[in-house]
Protein backbone atom coordinates (compact mmCIF):
# COMPACT_ATOMS: atom_id res chain seq x y z
CA UNK A 1 0.00 0.00 0.00
CA UNK A 2 1.34 3.72 -0.95
CA UNK A 3 -0.70 6.07 1.44
CA UNK A 4 -0.47 9.37 1.08
CA UNK A 5 -2.55 12.63 2.83
CA UNK A 6 -2.64 15.29 0.29
CA UNK A 7 -5.16 17.76 1.63
CA UNK A 8 -6.80 18.42 5.18
CA UNK A 9 -9.47 20.67 6.68
CA UNK A 10 -8.44 24.06 8.49
CA UNK A 11 -11.42 23.52 10.63
CA UNK A 12 -12.08 19.86 11.30
CA UNK A 13 -10.45 16.67 11.65
CA UNK A 14 -11.03 15.82 7.65
CA UNK A 15 -8.68 14.90 5.41
CA UNK A 16 -8.30 13.69 1.63
CA UNK A 17 -5.86 10.70 0.86
CA UNK A 18 -4.25 8.41 -2.17
CA UNK A 19 -4.05 5.17 -1.43
CA UNK A 20 -2.61 3.29 -3.64
CA UNK A 21 -3.21 -0.95 -3.63
CA UNK A 22 -3.20 -3.74 -6.37
CA UNK A 23 -5.94 -3.19 -8.26
CA UNK A 24 -5.44 0.67 -8.71
CA UNK A 25 -5.99 4.25 -6.44
CA UNK A 26 -8.78 4.88 -4.47
CA UNK A 27 -9.14 8.27 -3.17
CA UNK A 28 -10.19 9.16 0.41
CA UNK A 29 -12.29 9.34 2.20
CA UNK A 30 -15.17 7.05 0.42
CA UNK A 31 -18.19 4.69 1.00
CA UNK A 32 -17.54 1.13 0.04
CA UNK A 33 -20.59 -0.57 -1.01
CA UNK A 34 -21.06 -3.86 0.68
CA UNK A 35 -20.58 -7.13 -1.87
CA UNK A 36 -21.86 -9.64 1.07
CA UNK A 37 -21.56 -12.81 -1.12
CA UNK A 38 -19.31 -11.29 -3.81
CA UNK A 39 -22.14 -9.13 -5.44
CA UNK A 40 -23.73 -6.17 -5.01
CA UNK A 41 -27.44 -7.47 -5.20
CA UNK A 42 -28.79 -6.87 -8.02
CA UNK A 43 -26.01 -5.53 -10.01
CA UNK A 44 -23.29 -6.67 -12.21
CA UNK A 45 -19.36 -5.50 -11.20
CA UNK A 46 -19.16 -3.55 -14.54
CA UNK A 47 -22.28 -1.88 -13.55
CA UNK A 48 -21.12 -0.73 -9.71
CA UNK A 49 -17.36 -0.30 -11.36
CA UNK A 50 -18.81 2.66 -13.56
CA UNK A 51 -20.56 4.02 -11.17
CA UNK A 52 -16.99 5.19 -9.98
CA UNK A 53 -16.78 3.21 -7.18
CA UNK A 54 -13.40 1.80 -6.95
CA UNK A 55 -13.19 -0.12 -3.25
CA UNK A 56 -15.76 -2.66 -2.28
CA UNK A 57 -16.31 -5.01 0.64
CA UNK A 58 -17.01 -9.12 0.91
CA UNK A 59 -17.45 -11.31 3.58
CA UNK A 60 -14.74 -13.71 4.67
CA UNK A 61 -17.09 -15.74 6.89
CA UNK A 62 -19.88 -16.19 4.08
CA UNK A 63 -17.33 -16.88 1.04
CA UNK A 64 -15.46 -19.44 2.97
CA UNK A 65 -19.03 -21.17 3.61
CA UNK A 66 -19.98 -21.11 -0.10
CA UNK A 67 -19.10 -21.30 -3.18
CA UNK A 68 -15.65 -22.22 -0.79
CA UNK A 69 -11.96 -22.44 -0.89
CA UNK A 70 -11.49 -24.34 -3.52
CA UNK A 71 -14.03 -22.38 -5.80
CA UNK A 72 -12.47 -19.37 -5.20
CA UNK A 73 -8.76 -21.19 -5.39
CA UNK A 74 -10.03 -22.68 -9.09
CA UNK A 75 -11.06 -19.18 -10.27
CA UNK A 76 -7.99 -17.18 -9.57
CA UNK A 77 -9.34 -15.48 -6.05
CA UNK A 78 -12.32 -13.51 -5.46
CA UNK A 79 -11.73 -10.70 -7.97
CA UNK A 80 -11.97 -13.00 -10.44
CA UNK A 81 -14.40 -14.72 -9.76
CA UNK A 82 -17.01 -11.55 -9.60
CA UNK A 83 -15.01 -10.05 -12.10
CA UNK A 84 -14.44 -7.41 -10.24
CA UNK A 85 -10.94 -5.07 -11.42
CA UNK A 86 -10.55 -2.54 -8.25
CA UNK A 87 -10.06 -2.86 -4.90
CA UNK A 88 -11.07 -5.07 -2.97
CA UNK A 89 -11.61 -5.41 1.36
CA UNK A 90 -12.48 -8.67 3.13
CA UNK A 91 -13.78 -8.59 6.61
CA UNK A 92 -12.35 -11.19 8.65
CA UNK A 93 -15.52 -13.14 9.97
CA UNK A 94 -15.03 -11.53 13.41
CA UNK A 95 -18.89 -9.52 13.04
CA UNK A 96 -20.45 -12.66 12.52
CA UNK A 97 -19.58 -13.55 16.15
CA UNK A 98 -22.49 -10.89 17.09
CA UNK A 99 -25.00 -11.05 13.90
CA UNK A 100 -24.94 -15.36 14.02
CA UNK A 101 -23.98 -15.83 17.81
CA UNK A 102 -26.03 -18.50 18.41
CA UNK A 103 -24.22 -20.23 15.87
CA UNK A 104 -20.81 -19.47 17.82
CA UNK A 105 -18.77 -20.37 20.78
CA UNK A 106 -15.87 -18.50 21.55
CA UNK A 107 -12.42 -19.64 22.90
CA UNK A 108 -8.98 -18.18 23.15
CA UNK A 109 -8.28 -20.51 20.07
CA UNK A 110 -10.71 -18.92 18.05
CA UNK A 111 -14.56 -18.69 17.25
CA UNK A 112 -16.42 -22.18 16.68
CA UNK A 113 -19.20 -21.45 14.14
CA UNK A 114 -21.70 -23.94 13.20
CA UNK A 115 -22.89 -23.79 9.50
CA UNK A 116 -25.98 -22.12 9.19
CA UNK A 117 -26.60 -23.66 5.88
CA UNK A 118 -25.69 -27.37 7.09
CA UNK A 119 -24.93 -27.03 11.00
CA UNK A 120 -21.24 -28.47 10.17
CA UNK A 121 -18.92 -27.15 13.26
CA UNK A 122 -16.40 -24.86 11.67
CA UNK A 123 -13.52 -23.24 13.84
CA UNK A 124 -12.76 -20.14 12.83
CA UNK A 125 -8.83 -19.09 14.30
CA UNK A 126 -6.97 -15.96 13.65
CA UNK A 127 -4.20 -18.02 11.82
CA UNK A 128 -7.46 -19.52 9.64
CA UNK A 129 -9.22 -15.81 9.14
CA UNK A 130 -6.07 -14.66 7.43
CA UNK A 131 -5.78 -17.99 5.39
CA UNK A 132 -9.07 -17.70 3.79
CA UNK A 133 -8.30 -14.03 3.05
CA UNK A 134 -4.87 -14.63 1.27
CA UNK A 135 -7.04 -17.00 -1.18
CA UNK A 136 -10.04 -14.67 -0.90
CA UNK A 137 -6.78 -12.11 -2.37
CA UNK A 138 -8.12 -9.03 -1.52
CA UNK A 139 -6.48 -5.66 -1.16
CA UNK A 140 -7.30 -5.34 2.16
CA UNK A 141 -8.02 -7.30 4.94
CA UNK A 142 -8.92 -7.47 8.54
CA UNK A 143 -7.74 -9.30 11.19
CA UNK A 144 -10.01 -11.56 13.35
CA UNK A 145 -11.23 -10.14 16.51
CA UNK A 146 -13.48 -10.73 19.72
CA UNK A 147 -16.84 -8.64 18.67
CA UNK A 148 -19.28 -7.85 21.05
CA UNK A 149 -22.59 -6.07 21.25
CA UNK A 150 -22.15 -2.59 21.12
CA UNK A 151 -24.94 -2.73 24.26
CA UNK A 152 -22.78 -5.22 26.16
CA UNK A 153 -21.33 -3.98 28.95
CA UNK A 154 -19.45 -6.06 31.91
CA UNK A 155 -16.14 -8.06 32.26
CA UNK A 156 -16.75 -9.37 28.96
CA UNK A 157 -15.72 -5.98 27.22
CA UNK A 158 -12.53 -5.88 28.38
CA UNK A 159 -12.26 -9.71 27.82
CA UNK A 160 -13.07 -9.27 24.21
CA UNK A 161 -11.12 -6.03 23.65
CA UNK A 162 -7.75 -7.80 25.34
CA UNK A 163 -8.45 -11.40 23.27
CA UNK A 164 -8.87 -8.97 20.29
CA UNK A 165 -4.99 -7.76 20.57
CA UNK A 166 -3.50 -11.01 21.40
CA UNK A 167 -5.76 -12.43 18.29
CA UNK A 168 -4.02 -9.29 15.86
CA UNK A 169 -0.64 -10.15 17.24
CA UNK A 170 -1.32 -13.77 15.66
CA UNK A 171 -2.74 -12.52 12.79
CA UNK A 172 0.27 -9.85 11.69
CA UNK A 173 2.51 -13.56 12.25
CA UNK A 174 0.67 -15.32 10.06
CA UNK A 175 0.57 -12.51 7.56
CA UNK A 176 4.19 -11.85 8.01
CA UNK A 177 5.41 -15.33 7.55
CA UNK A 178 2.60 -15.68 3.97
CA UNK A 179 4.79 -13.89 1.57
CA UNK A 180 1.70 -11.85 0.86
CA UNK A 181 2.45 -8.44 2.67
CA UNK A 182 3.28 -6.60 -0.85
CA UNK A 183 -0.25 -7.37 -2.30
CA UNK A 184 -2.22 -7.57 0.50
CA UNK A 185 -2.88 -5.32 3.60
CA UNK A 186 -3.54 -5.83 7.25
CA UNK A 187 -5.48 -4.07 9.29
CA UNK A 188 -5.88 -4.08 12.86
CA UNK A 189 -9.97 -3.42 14.52
CA UNK A 190 -10.02 -1.38 17.46
CA UNK A 191 -12.45 -2.91 20.08
CA UNK A 192 -13.51 -1.62 23.64
CA UNK A 193 -17.38 -1.20 23.00
CA UNK A 194 -18.65 1.76 24.98
CA UNK A 195 -16.04 2.52 27.46
CA UNK A 196 -13.73 5.40 26.69
CA UNK A 197 -11.10 3.98 29.07
CA UNK A 198 -11.19 0.40 27.34
CA UNK A 199 -11.15 1.83 23.69
CA UNK A 200 -7.83 4.23 25.13
CA UNK A 201 -5.82 0.91 26.25
CA UNK A 202 -6.72 -0.98 22.84
CA UNK A 203 -6.19 1.80 21.20
CA UNK A 204 -2.24 2.04 23.00
CA UNK A 205 -1.58 -1.58 22.14
CA UNK A 206 -2.66 -1.40 18.54
CA UNK A 207 -0.62 1.64 18.06
CA UNK A 208 2.64 -0.37 19.56
CA UNK A 209 1.81 -2.97 16.48
CA UNK A 210 1.34 -0.03 13.86
CA UNK A 211 4.57 -1.36 12.06
CA UNK A 212 2.54 -4.85 11.08
CA UNK A 213 -0.40 -2.76 10.14
CA UNK A 214 -1.26 -1.20 7.20
CA UNK A 215 -4.46 0.47 8.65
CA UNK A 216 -6.71 0.72 11.64
CA UNK A 217 -10.53 0.07 11.59
CA UNK A 218 -12.91 1.39 14.78
CA UNK A 219 -15.21 -1.80 15.20
CA UNK A 220 -17.84 -2.92 17.73
CA UNK A 221 -20.57 -0.10 16.48
CA UNK A 222 -23.41 0.75 15.03
CA UNK A 223 -25.38 -1.78 17.27
CA UNK A 224 -27.88 0.17 18.73
CA UNK A 225 -26.05 2.12 20.90
CA UNK A 226 -26.92 6.15 21.28
CA UNK A 227 -25.80 8.35 18.82
CA UNK A 228 -24.34 10.68 21.31
CA UNK A 229 -21.88 7.71 22.75
CA UNK A 230 -21.44 6.70 18.89
CA UNK A 231 -19.58 9.76 18.19
CA UNK A 232 -17.34 10.18 21.29
CA UNK A 233 -16.09 6.33 20.82
CA UNK A 234 -15.18 7.73 17.26
CA UNK A 235 -13.56 10.83 18.36
CA UNK A 236 -11.46 9.12 20.66
CA UNK A 237 -10.07 6.52 17.88
CA UNK A 238 -9.48 9.51 15.70
CA UNK A 239 -7.61 11.78 17.99
CA UNK A 240 -5.45 8.82 18.91
CA UNK A 241 -4.87 6.78 15.58
CA UNK A 242 -1.36 7.84 13.54
CA UNK A 243 -1.57 10.29 10.81
CA UNK A 244 0.28 8.05 8.33
CA UNK A 245 -2.40 4.92 8.29
CA UNK A 246 -5.79 4.76 7.02
CA UNK A 247 -8.70 4.59 9.17
CA UNK A 248 -11.59 3.17 8.83
CA UNK A 249 -15.38 3.11 10.44
CA UNK A 250 -17.14 -0.34 10.44
CA UNK A 251 -20.96 -0.26 9.42
CA UNK A 252 -21.36 3.32 8.56
CA UNK A 253 -23.69 4.17 6.02
CA UNK A 254 -26.41 7.02 6.82
CA UNK A 255 -25.41 9.87 4.85
CA UNK A 256 -25.16 12.54 8.12
CA UNK A 257 -23.19 9.68 9.92
CA UNK A 258 -20.64 9.64 7.12
CA UNK A 259 -20.10 13.36 7.09
CA UNK A 260 -19.89 13.44 10.98
CA UNK A 261 -17.33 10.69 10.38
CA UNK A 262 -15.56 12.32 8.03
CA UNK A 263 -15.12 15.76 9.66
CA UNK A 264 -13.92 13.42 13.02
CA UNK A 265 -10.88 12.03 10.79
CA UNK A 266 -12.57 8.59 9.15
CA UNK A 267 -10.85 7.79 5.72
CA UNK A 268 -13.18 4.86 4.77
CA UNK A 269 -16.99 3.38 5.76
CA UNK A 270 -19.07 0.86 4.54
CA UNK A 271 -22.48 -0.95 5.10
CA UNK A 272 -25.20 -2.53 3.77
CA UNK A 273 -28.19 0.44 4.24
CA UNK A 274 -27.67 1.94 0.53
CA UNK A 275 -28.17 -1.51 -0.82
CA UNK A 276 -30.50 -2.65 1.31
CA UNK A 277 -32.90 0.10 1.60
CA UNK A 278 -33.37 0.20 -2.29
CA UNK A 279 -34.74 -3.24 -2.13
CA UNK A 280 -37.15 -2.08 -0.04
CA UNK A 281 -38.20 0.98 -2.47
CA UNK A 282 -36.55 3.97 -0.61
CA UNK A 283 -34.25 6.19 -2.68
CA UNK A 284 -31.57 8.22 -0.92
CA UNK A 285 -31.41 11.82 -1.85
CA UNK A 286 -29.94 15.12 -0.86
CA UNK A 287 -33.31 16.23 0.51
CA UNK A 288 -33.46 13.16 2.41
CA UNK A 289 -35.04 9.73 2.27
CA UNK A 290 -38.00 8.79 -0.42
CA UNK A 291 -40.07 6.15 0.48
CA UNK A 292 -41.20 5.31 -3.04
CA UNK A 293 -43.46 3.06 -1.64
CA UNK A 294 -45.79 5.91 -0.68
CA UNK A 295 -48.89 6.76 -2.80
CA UNK A 296 -48.15 10.43 -3.00
CA UNK A 297 -45.38 9.35 -5.88
CA UNK A 298 -48.00 7.63 -7.85
CA UNK A 299 -48.09 10.54 -9.95
CA UNK A 300 -44.64 12.17 -9.47
CA UNK A 301 -43.15 11.88 -12.86
CA UNK A 302 -39.78 13.60 -12.19
CA UNK A 303 -36.90 11.10 -11.89
CA UNK A 304 -35.84 10.55 -7.91
CA UNK A 305 -32.90 13.34 -8.12
CA UNK A 306 -32.73 15.54 -11.61
CA UNK A 307 -29.35 16.50 -10.83
CA UNK A 308 -28.19 12.89 -10.50
CA UNK A 309 -25.69 10.97 -12.58
CA UNK A 310 -26.61 7.90 -12.46
CA UNK A 311 -28.33 5.44 -15.17
CA UNK A 312 -31.84 5.63 -13.45
CA UNK A 313 -31.79 9.64 -12.64
CA UNK A 314 -30.30 10.29 -16.36
CA UNK A 315 -32.44 7.77 -18.46
CA UNK A 316 -35.42 9.68 -16.82
CA UNK A 317 -37.41 7.01 -14.86
CA UNK A 318 -40.02 8.58 -12.98
CA UNK A 319 -41.06 8.23 -8.93
CA UNK A 320 -44.25 7.15 -10.39
CA UNK A 321 -42.96 4.13 -12.57
CA UNK A 322 -40.79 3.27 -9.52
CA UNK A 323 -43.88 3.51 -7.30
CA UNK A 324 -46.01 1.02 -9.94
CA UNK A 325 -43.05 -1.49 -9.61
CA UNK A 326 -41.10 -1.32 -6.36
CA UNK A 327 -41.43 -4.35 -4.15
CA UNK A 328 -43.00 -5.91 -7.23
CA UNK A 329 -40.19 -5.88 -10.12
CA UNK A 330 -36.89 -6.87 -9.45
CA UNK A 331 -35.88 -3.90 -11.81
CA UNK A 332 -36.80 -1.45 -9.10
CA UNK A 333 -34.40 -2.59 -6.68
CA UNK A 334 -32.10 -2.81 -9.27
CA UNK A 335 -32.81 0.87 -10.61
CA UNK A 336 -33.02 2.33 -6.81
CA UNK A 337 -29.66 0.57 -5.94
CA UNK A 338 -27.94 2.55 -9.04
CA UNK A 339 -29.28 5.61 -7.69
CA UNK A 340 -28.58 5.35 -3.85
CA UNK A 341 -24.65 3.72 -4.82
CA UNK A 342 -24.22 7.07 -6.79
CA UNK A 343 -25.87 8.98 -3.65
CA UNK A 344 -23.23 7.32 -1.39
CA UNK A 345 -20.47 8.49 -3.97
CA UNK A 346 -21.64 12.24 -4.14
CA UNK A 347 -21.45 12.66 -0.45
CA UNK A 348 -18.33 11.54 -0.50
CA UNK A 349 -16.79 13.08 -3.49
CA UNK A 350 -18.19 16.18 -2.47
CA UNK A 351 -16.64 15.68 1.05
CA UNK A 352 -13.25 15.26 -0.84
CA UNK A 353 -13.42 18.27 -3.16
CA UNK A 354 -14.46 20.40 -0.37
CA UNK A 355 -11.70 19.38 1.94
CA UNK A 356 -9.12 19.99 -1.03
CA UNK A 357 -11.03 23.75 -1.74
CA UNK A 358 -10.59 24.68 2.03
CA UNK A 359 -14.77 24.38 2.05
CA UNK A 360 -15.77 21.88 3.73
CA UNK A 361 -17.16 23.39 6.93
CA UNK A 362 -18.86 25.32 4.41
CA UNK A 363 -20.08 21.83 2.65
CA UNK A 364 -21.22 20.28 5.84
CA UNK A 365 -23.36 23.77 6.08
CA UNK A 366 -24.79 23.65 3.07
CA UNK A 367 -25.52 19.59 3.27
CA UNK A 368 -27.63 19.28 6.25
CA UNK A 369 -29.41 22.20 5.87
CA UNK A 370 -30.66 20.98 2.33
CA UNK A 371 -30.80 17.64 4.02
CA UNK A 372 -33.02 18.28 6.90
CA UNK A 373 -34.24 21.25 5.88
CA UNK A 374 -36.11 23.24 8.69
CA UNK A 375 -37.41 19.53 10.32
CA UNK A 376 -34.70 19.93 12.52
CA UNK A 377 -30.92 18.65 13.07
CA UNK A 378 -30.17 15.99 15.18
CA UNK A 379 -28.91 16.92 18.32
CA UNK A 380 -26.11 14.12 18.24
CA UNK A 381 -24.23 15.40 15.26
CA UNK A 382 -24.76 19.28 16.01
CA UNK A 383 -22.45 18.17 19.07
CA UNK A 384 -20.43 16.08 17.83
CA UNK A 385 -19.14 18.76 14.53
CA UNK A 386 -19.22 21.61 17.42
CA UNK A 387 -16.49 19.23 18.68
CA UNK A 388 -14.14 19.93 15.84
CA UNK A 389 -15.04 23.83 15.39
CA UNK A 390 -18.50 23.75 13.46
CA UNK A 391 -21.88 25.32 15.21
CA UNK A 392 -24.20 24.10 12.29
CA UNK A 393 -26.70 26.24 14.56
CA UNK A 394 -24.63 29.51 13.98
CA UNK A 395 -26.90 32.50 12.51
CA UNK A 396 -29.76 29.58 12.07
CA UNK A 397 -32.70 29.01 14.08
CA UNK A 398 -33.32 25.43 13.17
CA UNK A 399 -34.93 23.08 15.54
CA UNK A 400 -32.26 20.48 17.59
CA UNK A 401 -33.68 16.77 17.88
CA UNK A 402 -32.77 14.46 20.13
CA UNK A 403 -31.87 10.48 20.01
CA UNK A 404 -30.75 9.72 16.13
CA UNK A 405 -32.31 12.49 15.05
CA UNK A 406 -32.80 10.18 11.28
CA UNK A 407 -34.67 11.68 8.64
CA UNK A 408 -36.79 8.95 6.74
CA UNK A 409 -40.46 9.51 5.06
CA UNK A 410 -42.90 7.76 6.84
CA UNK A 411 -46.31 8.98 5.43
CA UNK A 412 -48.03 10.67 1.99
CA UNK A 413 -48.18 13.87 3.92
Amino acid sequence: MEFEVIAKCHTTKARISRMKLAHGTTMLPTFMPVATQAAIKGLTAEQVESLGVSLILNNTYHLNLRPGLEVLKAAGGAHKFQGWKRNLLTDSGGFQLVSLSKFTTITEEGALFASPFTGEPTMLTPEESIAIQHIIGADIIMQLDDVVSSLTTGPRVREAMERSVRWLDRCIDYHEHSGKKDTQNLFAIIQGGLDLELRDQCLDEMIKRREGVAGFAIGGLSGGEEKDVFWRIIKCCTDKLPEDRPRYSMGIGFAEDLLVCVALGVDMADCVFPTRTARFGVALTHRGPLNLKLSKHAKDFKPIDDTCPCPTCSDGTSRAFLHHIVTHETAAAHAITLHNITFQAQVMGRARSAILNGTFPDYLQSFFAEYFGDTGYPEWCVNALRSVGVDLLENKQVPVIPGPGAKWEYANS
